[in-house]
């Protein structure tokens, strides 16, 4: 277990992973926290040296009761986070509102960031994902967990997998309707999901200058592939790809492609073809 005092304030990160390997830092979607990648840390460990880090909110990190902030909070957090773990340059994956944070950092502080790879990240808080998110919160003021569950988690997943995955759904329904049902969450998701609205970057995005790679999920309702598509069109030399028949959770619902990217992306050196 490590901790980062910042500013008074603790913030939970694993670093894991020989030093002498190339390093990523993994950004959690807004739901998540450090505990989402277990499932991933074997495989990513035998390839890199993995830094992740609850956000203000999230897990284990400090709880910011009472407070506004928005993005800027989060992204000079990782910059202080890095500099304290004496950390230059680093490869950087991003999910969602770690995604769309990963991309705010690299519009900010460009010179940390050696690739970015991003999947279900988006520009700014469009109008279709704050009403979605104003949905959330109504439904976290009632303090009903199975309302809470049914208004947020089918809509992660693609309509394929979660019918496939029924059973698998309704055990997570039981387990997830008390953490749901919890003020503590709740609260803290609502200041998560309020922080999100003002982000915008659009302005910012022709200034980025190093690899990009940009991921669709062909099945996402929360952000849709146009939104990847303004991403490729305004980050130059960016790549993207489009995954078929998964959600906005497409590393849980496809975990061999969600690693393979990781692996290809971070670790191939750029290839020249003479023909």
């Amino acid at each position: 277990m490590s901790i980062f005092n910042y500013n008074g304030r603790d913030i939970f990160y694993e670093l894991d992973g020989d030093a002498s390997k190339p390093k990523i830092m993994i950004l959690n979607g807004i739901m998540m926290s450090t505990r989402s990648w277990i499932p991933f840390m074997n495989t990513l460990t035998e390839q890199f040296q993995v830094l992740r880090m609850d956000f203000f909110d999230q897990g284990q990190s400090h709880k910011l009761v009472g407070e506004s902030y928005t993005h800027d909070v989060q992204i000079n957090l990782l910059k202080d986070l890095l500099d304290y773990l004496n950390i230059n340059t680093i490869n950087i994956v991003g999910i969602s509102y770690g995604g769309n944070a990963a991309l705010a950092f690299a519009c900010k502080y460009q010179d940390y960031v050696e690739r970015l790879l991003l999947f279900n990240s988006c520009a700014y808080t469009t109008p279709w994902l704050k009403d979605i998110g104003d949905g959330w919160m109504r439904a976290g003021a009632t303090r009903d967990g199975a309302l809470y569950y049914k208004i947020a988690i089918p809509v992660i997943y693609s309509e394929k997998y979660y019918e496939e995955n029924i059973e698998w759904m309704r055990a997570r329904e039981t387990v997830l309707n008390p953490i749901f049902s919890n003020a503590d969450f709740l609260d803290a998701m609502e200041r998560l999901t309020l922080s999100a609205e003002p982000y915008d970057v659009r302005d910012k995005l022709s200034n980025l200058d190093l690899p990009v790679m940009i991921i669709s999920a062909e099945q996402d309702t929360l952000t849709p592939m146009r939104d990847q598509e303004y991403l490729y069109k305004h980050i130059k030399n960016s790549n993207w790809i489009k995954l078929p028949d998964v959600g906005h959770a497409s590393m849980y619902e496809n975990p061999l492609i969600f690693t393979s990217l990781i692996t290809g992306f971070f670790l191939v050196k750029d290839v020249k073809y003479k023909i």
